[in-house]
């Protein structure tokens, strides 16, 4: 009995772990994309007022 407890707590762990990293990737790609559109809207910002 114990040992299907332990297997099964290993595949919970497992998928538990895999939906963290998944979170995490998809905060991270956010991220940088939030950063990206901000260098974007920066440099669009410059190029319209170049006397500043």
């Amino acid at each position: 009995m114990s040992k299907n407890n332990d297997e099964n707590r290993k595949k919970n762990k497992k998928k538990i772990d895999q939906k963290k990293r998944k979170i995490q990737n998809a905060e991270a790609e956010r991220k940088a994309r939030l950063k990206q559109i901000r260098e974007d809207f920066k440099a669009k910002e410059a190029d319209n007022n170049p006397e500043q």
